[in-house]
């Protein structure tokens, strides 16, 4: 289900951007820096900060993630069902890995997010229809990237 290339994404641009449904049936999007790849057809990020969306999950369990690498202007959209895990009650793999990834927020982590992938989409800037290659992006978009902070460049 997840191809080596969004794999990749994934891997190198671990913040997603989770959407979940709200009582009222409207959507809800937070960002979650903590996913993990557990198999091919699952992903897993902690619970740090984010009652509203364990609750909506543990209500209506459909999410969609969305992780961008915007220097390339590729993203991946991943479909699933989550379910929640209580730190507590979860298997000591996951949390050795979650430890081995995120060692310094394991403390706060106060549980985990399992989701089911049922659909991977690897989505392609209309950059690319026009031609302009993955080089000819990284250059443009660092050299934005570069502008926004130069002081920070060492």
């Amino acid at each position: 289900m997840l191809t080596n290339e969004i794999r990749a994404l994934i891997e190198n641009h671990s913040a997603g951007m989770v959407a979940t449904v709200n009582t009222d049936g409207t959507p809800s999007v937070s960002p979650k820096a903590t996913f993990l790849i557990l198999a091919n057809d699952q992903l897993a990020f902690s619970n740090i900060r984010s009652p509203h969306t364990v609750q909506n999950i543990k209500n209506r369990p459909n999410v969609e993630v969305c992780f961008i690498d915007m220097i390339l202007r590729k993203s991946a959209r991943i479909t699933g069902t989550a379910k929640y895990i209580e730190k507590s009650e979860a298997d000591p793999k996951l949390i050795e890995k979650f430890k081995n990834a995120y060692e310094d927020y394991l403390d706060a982590m106060s549980g985990f997010i399992l989701i089911k992938v049922n659909n991977a989409t690897l989505i392609l800037s209309p950059a690319y229809d026009l031609g302009l290659t993955e080089n000819e992006l990284r250059e443009t978009h660092m050299s934005k990237l570069n502008n926004i902070y130069p002081d920070q460049l060492s």
